[in-house]
């Protein structure tokens, strides 16, 4: 029923008395307006389902914005099939099988609309409808913010959705929107999502943000154009292209992305033009598959949080990178696997922590006119099948500025490399390569150094002032029996030139390296550099093993777990002291499996045992560093003991913590490279025993046999600590923790609600433990909120209160 009248007037003079009055129902109003009445609606909240089709204007009353309510109980609050003009109208739609405003015909304006619904969609347009909506907000937690489907189009500027429980904005069915200043944030799906054939979108000076997908999805044939427009905060990718999907982005930013900020996959084309992609946790570009392509111009690619390659391209992919820039990452450019080729023209690589080129598996990689500067390696040439050619490039301050491998075969032309510190070239393990009118200067070790016999050819090049000779021929090198380097036209400002290759052994290494792991290959360096000076002894921690052991027995429950880490813990502090007496001290292993469901705390007692061994001085740092099976196995031969002499790298002087080990060795292993993971891991376990302390988690059973199949893994742990489930009384007093962290109270019977709802809730495999406890105290939260958010003026206790309806439904 209506609350208030409907007041209709129409512009014809003629029909002025006949058609102007005031109507009980928005229904009655619309059925008797002709095209070009204005509908003016009174304030209230209207329970009808209305159909608009007739070119009529349906307004609120003006300065009143949000007064009129279309609230019907179910169906589509409002539907527009004609040219008309919808504004100032306050929509609430609860059918999750309906939109809240199905538009279908005509090319109708919507003003100022504000869509709170928990429908399908907020706004839907489908088929023939061409709408402008300006203005418009929509609030749809349960379904799409924007829905433009079957063909439709339509121009929305300066719209937003603020939430949406699938996607912010949804094209499909050979839709082609366009949006202009268009905000799009807290979606739990896409923010930008466009799919199909013939389905395009088109958006202008827009910002996608503080999205749980990807900011941008493009899949399925469809077409996207994005102009002027920042995605950052997601929780997946940035923008995510799959199966044909064509996008082009122009002036845009891409930042603040926790996984990568591009990901695009089977066949997709992309094109990117003064963008910037910034602040990515993993790949800034990832590129996959034969016949995808990325072509870059004028991008700048920078400021990496993770320890992933800026630019991945494999699988036959193709990047294209013209007068772009990448600084600041761990490495800049990957090309792996046959048919992958990446072309770089005009381009500066500068501040690379590690390798700034990696060529690999057969791909190839051409760098024309670019600039490599402060890196550890300038470019890599890894392998068999691996090659290209790197044409009038510079390479400056790095350790190694190129370094060809394992049969790998580059064409080097008219490039310089100045101030390596260890060589300016440097070919070993059957690495070929031909080096032509190339320059070395002022080179901490070799101009070249060729070893291992390899059959590099060196033409018309030329070296100055390297400390340790221009060129280095090793290891049986003969050019005579073709076991070694051809020299042809080489000149150094070494008195005696280049020194022929001879067959004889050296005793020439790469200064300031040891051979690790992984061998001495120049270049090669941890992701924490080897000192300049001579190590200080590290700062005390600032709170004693004491402190630290207060906030376990603080964690609720854990007993057996709180026990087991101060039994090791003061076998450890006695072993220390009786040592410092000049005593034999028990030789405690201080390697770790922690068993259990997730959310028992596993991670937060291992970061605590970091910190409490290295206020006994066991540890140099206590920090952190968790990984599960995808940061340690690598997808090709070689890349996997890489990937985890890396991570352990990070963890010296702390704690390596695998979630889930159990991965790394799974029942159907087939060719897995996990195998390859744990042989390196106990490797490194053995030769840096006293370096890092190595935690192992994971799910009970498949920890057990974990450790039972890989007997050289579990003679290096000293004990196994199992994490029980949280009892109901546990789970909450962890929401009592959270509720007086965050300064809410548990109001008269809301504690023994919670009790009852925790015993009643479901405990199979899905069961979060202490991720539980908290996530209800989150719901809990939210649910206030919604009940505070009504108030005009709430009291403290209003603030404060936790009641027992803010309990989420147990279902």
């Amino acid at each position: 029923m209506a609350q208030g009248t409907v007041q209709v007037t129409h512009t014809g003079t003629s029909r002025w008395r006949r058609r102007t009055g005031e109507y009980a129902s928005l229904a009655a109003a619309l059925e008797a307006a002709a095209d070009g009445d204005v509908l003016t609606v009174a304030p209230g909240t209207y329970r009808e389902n209305l159909v608009v089709q007739r070119s009529v204007t349906l307004r609120g009353p003006e300065g009143s914005p949000g007064s009129v309510r279309i609230a019907p109980t179910d169906g589509v609050p409002l539907t527009v099939r004609a040219s008309a003009v919808v504004q100032d109208l306050h929509v609430e739609g609860q059918d999750a099988a309906a939109p809240a405003l199905l538009v279908e015909e005509g090319t109708p304006e919507l003003l100022d609309l504000r869509i709170v619904t928990r429908s399908a969609a907020g706004i839907e347009v489908r088929g023939g409808a061409r709408p402008t909506v300006r203005r418009c907000t929509v609030d749809n937690p349960a379904g799409i913010g924007l829905a433009v489907v079957d063909g439709a189009g339509g121009v929305f500027e300066e719209c937003e959705v603020v939430a949406a429980g699938q996607a912010g904005v949804s094209v499909r069915g050979g839709a082609h929107p366009r949006l202009e200043r268009c905000r799009i944030h807290h979606a739990s799906g896409s923010g930008l999502s466009a799919t199909g054939e013939n389905s395009a979108l088109e958006a202008v000076g827009c910002e996608v943000y503080e999205v749980r997908g990807s900011g941008v999805q493009v899949t399925a044939r469809a077409t996207a154009h994005l102009t002027d427009c920042d995605v950052h905060r997601t929780t997946a990718d940035g923008v995510t292209l799959d199966t044909d999907a064509v996008l082009t982005l122009a002036d845009c930013r891409i930042h603040d992305i926790p996984e990568n900020a591009v990901d695009l996959r089977s066949r997709s084309v992309l094109t990117l033009t003064r963008t910037t992609v910034r602040q990515f946790g993993r790949n800034g570009l990832s590129v996959w598959d034969p016949g995808t392509r990325v072509d870059a111009n004028q991008c700048e690619i920078f400021d990496s949080t993770g320890d992933y390659p800026a630019v991945w391209v494999s699988d036959g992919a193709t990047a294209v990178l013209d007068s772009c820039r990448v600084h600041d990452v761990p490495d800049a450019l990957f090309v792996l696997d046959r048919g992958s080729r990446a072309d770089v023209v005009d381009s500066d690589l500068s501040q690379v922590r590690n390798t700034a080129v990696s060529v690999s598996d057969g791909a190839t990689a051409q760098l024309d006119d670019c600039r490599i500067r402060d890196a550890a390696t300038g470019a890599w040439f890894r392998d068999h099948g691996s090659g290209g050619t790197l044409n009038n490039c510079t390479i400056d301050a790095t350790q190694t500025g190129v370094i060809v491998t394992k049969g790998a075969d580059p064409t080097i032309e008219r490039c310089t490399v100045d101030s390596p510190a260890e060589a300016g070239f440097y070919v070993s393990a059957g690495g070929r390569g031909s080096f032509l009118n190339c320059r070395v200067t002022g080179s901490g070790g070799y101009g070249f150094h060729v070893i291992d016999g390899c059959r590099t050819t060196l033409t018309k090049c030329r070296t100055e002032r390297c400390a340790r000779g221009g060129y280095e021929f090793a290891e049986g090198a003969d050019a005579a029996s073709g076991t070694g380097p051809v020299v042809e036209d080489c000149t150094s400002d070494e008195s005696a030139g280049p020194k022929p290759p001879t067959a004889r052994e050296t005793a020439v290494q790469t200064a300031g390296h040891s051979p690790g792991l992984l061998g001495a290959i120049p270049g090669q360096r941890s992701t924490e550099q080897e000192p300049l000076v001579a190590v200080t002894q590290p700062q005390k921690p600032t709170r004693t093993s004491k402190a630290m052991l207060g906030e376990l027995d603080a964690l609720v429950g854990l007993e057996s777990v709180k026990r087991e880490v101060r039994a090791l813990t003061d076998m450890i502090e006695v072993g220390r002291r009786r040592q410092q007496a000049g005593l034999k001290a028990a030789s405690v292993k201080r390697h770790l499996v922690f068993t259990g469901s997730p959310g028992t705390g596993k991670t937060t007692v291992a970061r605590l045992y970091g910190e409490i061994l290295a206020s006994l001085g066991v540890l140099e740092k206590g920090h952190l560093v968790e990984v599960s099976r995808v940061d340690l196995v690598g997808e090709h031969i070689g890349s996997t003991a890489i990937r985890t002499q890396e991570a352990f790298d990070r963890a010296r002087g702390g704690v390596l913590f695998i979630d889930e080990a159990y991965a790394l060795s799974p029942e159907d292993s087939g060719r897995d490279f996990g195998k390859e993971a744990i042989d390196t891991l106990v490797k490194l376990m053995e030769d840096h025993r006293d370096a890092v302390v190595v935690i192992v988690a994971g799910y009970t059973a498949e920890m057990e046999r974990f450790l039972s199949i890989n007997p050289g893994v579990a003679s290096r742990f000293s004990r196994t600590i199992t994490f029980s489930d949280y009892n109901p009384d546990e789970l909450l007093r962890i929401v009592e923790q959270q509720a007086d962290e965050h300064e809410y109270r548990l109001a008269e019977g809301t504690a023994e609600a919670l009790l009852k709802y925790f015993t009643a809730i479901p405990k199979g495999p899905a069961f979060g433990n202490g991720r539980t406890a908290r996530q209800t105290f989150e719901a809990m939260v939210e649910r206030h909120a919604g009940r505070v958010a009504q108030l005009a003026e709430p009291s403290t206790d209003d603030l404060t209160l936790l009641y027992a309806e803010d309990l989420p439904d147990s279902a």
